[in-house]
């Protein structure tokens, strides 16, 4: 996966946690979702859990998936 970056979160007073990408809302987590994602962004690299959690995550390599033998179905 490249490398994400422009992502930060905000944990809120509520418990919810909004994450932004280049100063702009990608989503607000609550609950249990919220917790979650708190755990995974303190054990590993913040940028890529962001982009995993936002769905942000798929640049750059779609063409070339696309033209993998496994995803051509039979096209050729």
């Amino acid at each position: 996966m490249a490398a994400a970056h422009g992502f930060a979160f905000e944990e809120r007073g509520d418990g919810s946690v909004e994450i932004r990408h280049h100063g702009r809302s990608a989503t607000v987590l609550r609950g249990a979702r919220a917790a979650r994602f708190l755990q995974e962004a303190a054990a590993g690299d913040h940028q890529r859990v962001m982009a995993r959690w936002t769905g942000n995550y798929r640049r750059g390599n779609e063409r070339t998936a696309r033209h993998h033998p496994r995803n051509t179905h039979g096209r050729g």
